[in-house]
């Protein structure tokens, strides 16, 4: 069972005090990984482990708002099915892969990831499940609407929104997580991020955009 904490998909829903004490958690993963503790994050932050109880509930309760403030960091923009049009359909899927790139490649999701993946049947926690939940399934909950959108618009076809959100990630993701993962140190400039973001958003369309719809496919 997932442990509840707030909802923190919008990043507004966080002070800026518990914006830096996640961020502290953070940087405490990439450094000491497995090893985080309620005490070790108190001390970094320079708050009272009472604060963090209170605040995040337990260890298991930090972790998991560490996930959801990662995946925060990914913008999917709201979109007007009935104004969409293609140039507003691709900025907002590159968008959405843009900030997935950076994310996963950042030094505090790869620890993050690592950990998670130690873990991962270990009956020491429930991390995996933890990152599944606030990480990729969260976003597949946040950018679904926007391929719903498009598909209302008459800019997209497909036949379930899950199979063409796979696809999608498939598709900005290629091999990029496991490498890192794995230790492979991949230059992933900014400019070869937007370049990945572009070329996977058009493979995209290429696969799902409506044959005879407004876009000219």
């Amino acid at each position: 069972m997932l442990h509840s904490v707030p909802d923190i998909d919008n990043s507004a829903a966080l002070t800026e005090r518990q914006q830096a004490v996640l961020d502290a958690a953070l940087r405490l993963l990439v450094e000491e990984g497995d090893h985080l503790t309620m005490t070790a994050v108190a001390r970094r932050a320079s708050c009272s482990k009472e604060t963090l109880y209170k605040w995040f509930g337990d260890r298991d309760g930090l972790l998991t708002a560490t996930v959801q403030w990662q995946a925060s960091k990914v913008r999917v923009a709201s979109v007007d099915g009935k104004g969409l049009d293609l140039a507003s359909l691709t900025a907002s899927l590159e968008r959405f892969a843009s900030d997935w790139l950076k994310v996963i490649s950042s030094d505090t999701s790869i620890a993050l990831n690592r950990v998670a993946v130690g873990h991962a049947g270990s009956g020491k926690d429930n991390l995996g499940a933890v990152v599944l939940e606030n990480g990729r399934f969260a976003l597949a909950k946040r950018l679904k609407p926007v391929l719903e959108a498009g598909r209302q618009a008459g800019l997209l076809e497909f036949g379930d929104a899950e199979m063409a959100f796979r696809t999608f990630f498939g598709l900005v993701g290629r091999d990029v997580q496991i490498r890192l993962l794995l230790g492979d140190r991949l230059e992933l400039t900014e400019a070869t991020i937007g370049g990945d973001a572009v070329r996977a958003t058009q493979q995209f369309l290429a696969l799902f955009g409506a044959k005879n719809g407004p876009q000219g496919f």
